[in-house]
């Protein structure tokens, strides 16, 4: 095994320096972050306030990573495609477009799993 290739306690808290680093800019540079930091930071909120059960903190805690997961990655695919090329490409439009109905995909399951649970504590 290479040093690189080791599983160190070094090595492994590289790794999550990047990680964070990572999520850090994505909050910080890009504008649907604070949409979806806001929506998390409220939805928790909620839950608390709420007194959710077990099984629907868990249903809130997946939908939400799936949110974030999607974002992340949506925003990885945009700007890789913008490295490769800054001009318009219909394939390119085709593949962002996608990627960004995905995460409107994941969000719409975040609103409907959340007015399931919130709705009937409200009324």
């Amino acid at each position: 095994m290479t040093n690189t290739q080791r599983l160190t306690i070094k090595n492994q808290s590289k790794s999550f320096y990047h990680a964070f680093s990572g999520i850090g800019y994505f909050i910080a540079s890009e504008r649907n972050a604070a949409i979806h930091l806001a929506a998390t930071i409220l939805a928790i909120m909620a839950a608390i306030f709420f007194r959710v059960s077990i099984s629907e903190a868990i249903a809130l805690t997946f939908v939400i990573g799936i949110v974030w997961i999607a974002e992340l990655f949506n925003t990885c695919l945009e700007k890789t495609l913008d490295f490769i090329s800054i001009d318009e490409h219909p394939e390119i439009k085709f593949i962002k477009d996608t990627a960004a109905g995905a995460v409107l995909i994941a969000s719409i399951t975040a609103l409907i799993v959340g007015l399931f649970i919130f709705i009937p504590k409200i009324l």
